[in-house]
């Protein structure tokens, strides 16, 4: 594969199949110590979700799993 003067490069058929990799996909290109990884970006829909369980962690009422099994079966 060669880069075009562009900066441009063709993803071969069988891995945007396999990756899901549909026209109009955005993707994102992240440095590894390996060399550099194409993927996916994250769809807003992700993102936002991604975002909600960050702000959400370890702010539940319950501190154990005998408090919460309690509180699902509806137990005082």
């Amino acid at each position: 594969m060669k880069l075009t003067v562009k900066g441009q490069v063709t993803i071969p058929q069988r891995l945007r199949k396999r990756y899901g990799l549909q026209p109009e996909t955005e993707v994102v290109f992240e440095e590894t110590a390996a060399g550099v990884l194409i993927k996916p970006a994250a769809s807003g829909r992700t993102a936002k979700l991604k975002t909600a369980l960050r702000k959400s962690r370890g702010s539940a009422a319950v501190k154990t799993t005998d408090e919460l099994m309690r509180l699902t079966r509806g137990e005082d």
